[in-house]
């Protein structure tokens, strides 16, 4: 009799033990999920704030005017980003008519690629 109530206790505990291990595997697997989802905007948010520095650096702080293989390789970055609005802004400031309209459109593509980012 006491063999018997030994392993029932026995079984029990482990049935307890494997729900608990159960409760904490789906919780884990829960904040996993999460924690994928800010990787991967941050992953994204990355992309502008590369583009961002790049332009920065070969176009805002150049001293002479941006040659062929510069303005290639912006557009190449910006196509990457995969954003119609980004995109549509570059475009604007590229076919800028005159300075001033290229200072505007500069201002406009800056203030939302600084949007894009997204710090959490």
């Amino acid at each position: 009799m006491k063999s018997k109530a030994f392993w029932v206790v026995i079984f029990l505990t482990l049935i307890g033990i494997s729900a608990l291990f159960s409760i904490k595997y789906f919780a884990a697997s829960k904040e996993l999920g999460s924690i994928k989802v800010i990787i991967s905007s941050q992953r994204y948010s990355g992309k502008y704030l590369d583009f961002l520095k790049m332009f920065i650096k070969l176009v805002i702080k150049s001293d002479k005017e941006v040659d062929f293989d510069t303005r290639l390789k912006l557009e190449n970055s910006v196509r990457e980003l995969a954003d119609a609005e980004v995109l549509a802004l570059w475009q604007k400031f590229v076919n800028s008519a005159n300075e001033t309209e290229a200072q505007n459109n500069v201002k406009e593509l800056l203030g939302i690629l600084v949007e894009k980012i997204y710090i959490k």
